[in-house]
């Protein structure tokens, strides 16, 4: 009988010499263990990497279509771009970081010849992660509609303008704000623009959803977690002369006047990510932020 041969979709920054190094070690070593390697058309298919021999370009709608895994290498901002190639087709996305702060990343730079030999050896396990869906409106008629994997976010489309915005939860008014913006986030996007907002560091195992105001002028604009299940909305107050601009991800962006209305609730769809080791968030969030543990004299964990 003969098998079904494996595939992986590699995606890498197109403008950066040295994650397409690291691509092309990457796809030396996938094609070598009888793996078929592809990249999607368009700026990946320009580069060197589209020269490797073993390599196909996929010019198609769906490039993620009947592959195994869809391997990012980059930042968080790659990543992203990764998500949305595999979420249409369900394929888990592992990320090996090329960058500097990165959180959906499952790997680490120096780590990359164990990441491959575990995609080799198909030691990894899947995690479904929370998206977002979003609509807007104006006047009742709908002028996008996308979705997110870490955020949603309100914010001025001008510099000398804040916007003045009516936060609702469940259909109900919560409160309305003078400020800069509002953050509408999962606890993978925690890490993310919520974080440098000022709200908290949520585990990814928790479901949740995060409303964080951005340079609020009011007593109360406090970070919130509210259900996974609530339905958060926010409406650009009509008659201000604030416009504000909707973004997905800080990668998809609509204009949006005043009077306009953003409706946000969890996706039916997740994101699936694959994780490539066991280590737990907390060890990645002492990593990533560098935080002193000196003094612990807990528990050691195995191979400690």
């Amino acid at each position: 009988m003969t098998s079904t041969p494996r595939r992986v979709l590699l995606l890498a920054h197109p403008g950066r010499a040295e994650a397409l190094e690291v691509a092309l070690g990457v796809a030396d070593r996938l094609t070598e263990a009888g793996i078929e390697v592809r990249l999607p058309a368009g700026d990946l298919g320009e580069t060197i990497l589209a020269r490797h021999p073993a390599v196909a370009v996929h010019d198609g709608d769906d490039p993620a279509h009947d592959v195994e895994l869809v391997v990012v290498l980059g930042g968080d901002g790659t990543i992203l771009r990764g998500a949305e190639v595999a979420r249409g087709a369900n394929v888990p996305v592992p990320g090996v970081p090329l960058g500097h702060v990165g959180f959906l990343a499952e790997a680490e730079r120096e780590d990359i010849d164990a990441t491959v030999d575990h995609i080799v050896g198909r030691a990894y396990d899947v995690e479904e992660r929370m998206a977002l869906d979003v609509v807007a409106t104006h006047r009742g008629r709908e002028i996008a509609r996308s979705w997110a994997l870490n955020e949603v976010t309100v914010e001025k489309a001008s510099r000398e303008r804040m916007l003045v915005l009516t936060v609702e939860i469940d259909g109900r008014p919560l409160s309305t704000w003078g400020c800069d913006g509002v953050v509408m986030a999962t606890p993978t996007g925690s890490t993310a623009y919520a974080f440098s907002a000022g709200g908290p560091v949520v585990w990814p195992g928790v479901e949740a959803m995060l409303v964080v105001p951005i340079s609020a002028h009011a007593l109360f604009a406090r970070p919130l977690v509210v259900a996974p299940t609530s339905d958060p909305a926010v409406d650009l107050v009509p008659g201000t002369e604030g416009h504000g601009v909707l973004w997905c991800d800080g990668r998809r962006a609509v204009d949006l006047p005043p009077g306009a209305r953003i409706e946000v609730s969890r996706s039916a769809q997740p994101v699936r990510l694959a994780r490539l080791s066991s280590s737990p968030f907390t060890d990645r969030l002492v990593a990533k932020f560098d935080l002193s543990v000196h003094g612990w004299r807990g528990r050691s964990r195995a191979g400690d």
